[in-house]
């Protein structure tokens, strides 16, 4: 499988403007490529070939005074610029012809200088090389010094050169790693996440939530009042720019950090995970949105997927219209409402119930029902049979 390693670059101020100038040229040569297919297709022409566009935004744009100067930047930089436009095309037409599922993709839009974040591609083609020092050789560039937190496992077969909108510069590496099973263990673990505790475990362990955009919010509100006041245009207003990015970073970073370990520790710990499939997207458009985006599902859930399959675990999305919280976990009887302030509730059959711990046992029972074979754990007949059947008839009535 495919994964990046990012690590911070610390160019200089020379390597600063080579490769604004590369940042440059690779989004003119996007932008002619776009500007030419619009006009082809606003004329009723044909639509214009890949080796054509290629030819016409690139090597023949090269001999004109006004495209001289992409000569300047290394040619694989401008390719795969291209590249982007070409893939971003092909998205857009299996989109709308179906062949590609889930949101509609828009077509392809113009790149701007004031972009806040901006990126550039080489591959094996372009000769970069990490030195012997530990520096990231770029051609016509210079040897980049690279923050190295971990070595890479494998040689990459490309990087891309990425500047955030904090103003940090990143090499982001695509490496081939091979999967790296990892002792089988007994537990399994039903995942039920949430706002008050960010993830609930069906052996009733609470993970708190850690809140990095609340806890921020005060800086946060002193760094935007500061840019509100400065005037636009001017350089204090682009120095306070930066600052807001350079905190929203920082929450971000923070966060990421937090999925990568706890993601890690949960897959190191059980033989199988899973999880609902929750419409972050919807939750995202009520009063609960910042909080939503603040916990970070989806990116979590993402980190859970891809090292499940890195270490031979198991992982499994729920159906998002399972019942988890109203079902009871002792004998299958679904509730007829259950309200968000209600965190504890009991069933006719006696059983009391912490309204995240039911709902995380009821996601690992529904997930061992639904993949029986994928690790061998002894399914219990009634209570699966029951979620299953619950589960069914909400869909329908819904």
């Amino acid at each position: 499988m495919r994964l990046r390693y990012n690590y911070r670059l610390h160019p200089t101020p020379g390597q600063h403007q080579a490769l604004a100038r590369a940042f440059g040229c690779a989004r003119v040569v996007f932008n002619d490529g776009l500007r030419a297919r619009t006009d082809a297709h606003d004329a009723g022409l044909p639509y214009i070939r890949d080796g054509e566009l290629s030819t016409r935004v690139i090597t023949q744009a090269k001999q004109t005074p006004q495209r001289s100067w992409l000569g300047e930047v290394s040619a694989v930089v401008l390719q795969q610029a291209l590249a982007d436009l070409n893939t971003a095309y092909r998205n857009f037409f299996a989109s709308i012809t179906g062949r590609r599922k889930g949101p509609k993709v828009a077509p392809p839009r113009f790149r701007s200088r004031k972009d806040n974040r901006q990126a550039i591609r080489f591959t094996c083609n372009a000769r970069f090389a990490i030195t012997t020092g530990g520096k990231l050789r770029l051609p016509k560039i210079g040897d980049v010094p690279v923050r190295w937190s971990r070595s890479l496992p494998t040689e990459p077969s490309s990087v891309t050169v990425i500047k955030d909108q904090a103003g940090r510069y990143f090499a982001s590496f695509v490496i081939e790693v091979a999967e790296q099973p990892l002792p089988s263990v007994e537990p399994e673990a039903g995942i039920d996440l949430g706002l008050s505790a960010f993830a609930v475990l069906s052996n009733g362990r609470k993970i708190d939530s850690p809140r990095f955009l609340r806890r921020a919010e005060k800086k946060l509100k002193r760094a935007q009042r500061a840019l509100s006041r400065t005037a636009k245009g001017s350089n204090n207003r682009a120095k306070a720019r930066q600052k807001v990015a350079r905190r929203h970073a920082k929450v971000a970073d923070a966060r990421r950090e937090f999925h990568h370990q706890l993601s890690t520790k949960l897959i190191r710990d059980n033989q199988a995970i899973y999880v609902e499939d929750l419409a972050v997207k919807g939750l995202a458009r009520t009063r609960l949105a910042k909080s939503v985006h603040d916990a970070g599902w989806s990116a979590f859930a993402g980190m859970l997927e891809y090292k499940a399959v890195l270490y031979g675990r198991v992982f499994h999305r729920i159906d998002r219209w399972f019942p988890s919280s109203k079902l009871c976990s002792e004998c299958g009887a679904l509730a007829a409402s259950m309200p968000l302030n209600v965190r504890e509730w009991a069933c006719p059959c006696g059983a009391v119930h912490d309204r995240d711990v039911n709902a995380a046992t009821n996601i690992l029972a529904a997930g061992r029902a639904e993949r029986p074979n994928a690790c061998g754990a002894q399914v219990r007949p009634g209570a699966g049979l029951a979620q299953r059947e619950e589960a069914g008839s909400l869909r329908g009535a819904a």
